[in-house]
């Protein structure tokens, strides 16, 4: 268990500390759940009620509620970033051994930096260079001419394709595929015939993805993932897609090939995007919207419609489905009228 004092927590946070210096805090816990030695958080006014009972050792917070807060704290312009800040102090996952299992085939034109370590029944190929203090988990495949920068981590289970291009400090979860074929057929009028993909993905640095993602490499030029973009889980993207720097993708987004998302945008989950568009940089996609076209301007786009009661969705499928004879009809009764 990693522990430290609040004074010393302050310090690595470089935040202002009100209160005692010398508690020991040994985690981190929620306004409703944490209890003494351990450290919470508000970022989110919509809990301010939970923080009177607040059983923490000490809360990060910001000035404007720093007086209702019952405890010793930590005071942030941002505490949700602060939290995850603090987040890092704590974390538990062991940090490998830099050794090569040797039940791991490393083919020998791979080449390994320092501090690289390899778990069990991983396959690296041929040509692949991986950069210093890189972890590969157990039941890896890298294709042959893949590269790593330094400090990459990638979980069990993840396969990257033949010439997949990582930058450093990238974190892949457990099943992700990267640089599988794209979905490029051609209809002769009989049959689909397949389009070879000749390009690869490139993903830049500080990037993180999900479990079971999967992006796909591109059909001649490369699927391009920028620096800092963060990927939940289970998150198709396309061939020939470029992603702009520190967009975020939530979980279950399916974006078709060919699209092009500036940076610092945001899909909700379980969004989508048609194929061949751009969406400019700052957007934000509501969860369940689909993007038929492309976006101009930043901003917040949605589409579909709220959740209601079945029986109301029934009646109003019937009205969706008179909305185009009520617009004709309107359209005539404001001709009679005009004539009037």
């Amino acid at each position: 268990m990693k522990s430290y004092t609040l004074g010393e927590i302050a310090k690595l946070l470089d935040v202002q500390l009100i209160g005692d210096d010398q508690v020991v805090i040994n985690g981190l816990g929620t306004l409703s759940g944490a209890g003494a030695q351990q450290l919470s958080f508000l970022s989110n006014p919509a809990y301010i009620d939970q923080l009177s009972s607040c059983k923490a050792s000490a809360v990060i917070i910001s000035e404007k509620f720093s007086d209702i807060c019952p405890t010793n704290k930590l005071i942030s312009l941002a505490p949700y970033v602060t939290f995850a800040k603090a987040s890092a102090l704590f974390d538990l996952v062991p940090f490998p051994i830099s050794r090569i299992h040797p039940t791991a085939i490393v083919h020998d034109s791979a080449r390994l930096a320092e501090g690289v370590s390899v778990a069990a029944n991983t396959v690296i190929g041929a040509d692949v260079f991986i950069g210093a203090n890189s972890e590969v988990g157990a039941g890896i495949t890298i294709g042959e001419g893949s590269t790593l920068g330094e400090n990459c981590k990638l979980h069990n289970g993840v396969t990257l394709y033949h010439k997949v291009s990582l930058g450093s400090n990238v974190i892949i979860h457990s099943g992700a595929i990267i640089g599988a074929d794209g979905f490029g057929f051609a209809f002769d009028g009989k049959k689909s015939i397949k389009i070879h993909q000749l390009g690869s993905v490139r993903i830049a640095d500080d990037v993180e993805i999900g479990a079971g993602t999967t992006i796909d490499r591109g059909t001649i030029e490369d699927t391009v993932i920028g620096l800092g973009v963060k990927i939940d889980n289970q998150v198709q993207i396309g061939h020939n897609c470029t992603i702009g720097n520190h967009t975020v993708i939530c979980g279950c987004v399916a974006i078709a090939g060919s699209v092009r998302i500036g940076e610092y945008c945001l899909m909700g989950g379980a969004s989508g995007a048609v194929g061949h568009i751009s969406i400019a940089d700052k957007v934000q996609v509501s969860a369940m919207s689909l993007v038929s076209s492309s976006i101009t301007e930043a901003g917040m786009y949605s589409s579909g419609t709220g959740h209601m009661k079945t029986s109301l969705w029934k009646k109003l499928i019937v009205r969706f489905k008179q909305l185009d004879s009520i617009a004709k009809r309107l359209k005539e009764l404001e001709k009679s009228t005009d004539k009037e």
